[in-house]
């Protein structure tokens, strides 16, 4: 969301995002509905494994081996954050979610820290492999938006970072060509405040002070930041005349290194890796297209992928297989003649 607008424009923009309301409704990655918001784009019920033409909307923070960040769903130079930050899909670390898969070597720098009130990952990588044109500066993704629907719409986090798997409500992600970071906020009353989502043009090293390093894999516990934008008891706001510093970055302990992290597929870049059939939800079942032919979209295909996607089948599909069942039933009792 790297607008250009008027400090006025900005300032009733604010108002609007403190005053959005907080999403409430509550799932874990199973029991998702196939879509968790009117226009989204994408689906929530992901299955497992992975699909490099997923349209998953759920995304992960768990470890430095198992995260996500947002990004565009299609290459090409008009896929900057700032034009498809409503449909962006989750790219992951880690198969099994039914997500796309970040390909070897596009991370060159990855830090988790898990605090008291958050964890979050920071880094460094040739994120055009995910889709964001070489050169954009990104943008920043959160549940809210600028019309309450939240970037990407109906985008779901996850983290076990506190315990057992659950739903994260306030997060907060920035991307860019060249560079991420993704704080998932503990369930907390402080929660909205330490995921803060209204500084979207001051990027993620003044939001998120943390290690960005290249060559260092990483993951530590630490001490939570001073919360975005709250200098003891003034608050800045973005468009004010006089930017601050950002926060020094909180110390960090108990460090596990790591010599790289890989998606464990052997997933590369532009690969294809292992075949699935074509996803359900884009042919008419098969024994429609016996009966009438092919649906235009043929046999199993290739598609980069170690699981089927959703299965509901297209509403044109519904309606050709009560047609074929209303023939067939026709004829077993004679009541059609030819």
């Amino acid at each position: 969301m790297f607008h250009c607008v008027s400090f006025v424009v900005l300032s009733l923009t604010l108002s609007g995002y403190a005053q959005s309301p907080t999403y409430s409704a509550t799932y874990l990655p199973p029991n998702a509905p196939y879509q968790s918001e009117q226009g989204e784009t994408g689906y929530n019920n992901c299955t497992t494994g992975y699909n490099q033409t997923s349209e998953c909307q759920n995304a992960y923070v768990n470890t430095v081996q198992d995260w996500c960040v947002w990004a565009p769903p299609q290459p090409g130079p008009d896929s900057v954050i700032g034009n498809t930050e409503q449909i962006e899909v989750a790219w992951c670390m880690q198969s099994g979610h039914g997500t796309r898969l970040i390909p070897d070597g596009s991370i060159t720098g990855a830090h988790v820290v898990v605090t008291p009130d958050y964890i979050q990952v920071t880094g460094v990588g040739n994120l055009t492999n995910i889709n964001i044109p070489a050169g954009d500066a990104g943008g920043e993704l959160d549940p809210h938006g600028a019309d309450g629907n939240g970037n990407p719409i109906g985008g779901l986090v996850f983290s076990s970072a506190f315990g057992a798997l659950e739903q994260i409500h306030e997060w907060t992600n920035f991307v860019s060509a060249d560079q991420f970071c993704f704080r998932a906020c503990k369930p907390a009353v402080n929660a909205p405040t330490m995921c803060q989502h209204i500084y979207d043009v001051m990027g993620c090293e003044w939001n998120m002070p943390a290690n960005y390093s290249a060559g260092v894999f990483e993951q530590c516990l630490g001490d939570s930041a001073e919360p975005m934008g709250v200098y003891g008891t003034s608050t800045f706001y973005q468009g004010e005349p006089v930017t601050p510093s950002a926060h020094p970055i909180p110390s960090s302990s108990s460090c596990t290194l790591f010599s790289t992290i890989s998606n464990g597929q052997g997933v590369l870049i532009g690969g294809i890796t292992s075949t699935a059939s074509t996803p359900a939800s884009t042919q008419c079942p098969l024994f429609v297209q016996g009966a009438f032919g092919s649906s235009g979209t043929g046999a199993a295909k290739s598609t980069g992928s170690s699981a089927a996607l959703p299965t509901a089948p297209p509403v044109g599909c519904q309606h050709l297989t009560v047609i074929f069942s209303t023939i067939v039933i026709g004829f077993s009792m004679g009541i059609i003649l030819v």
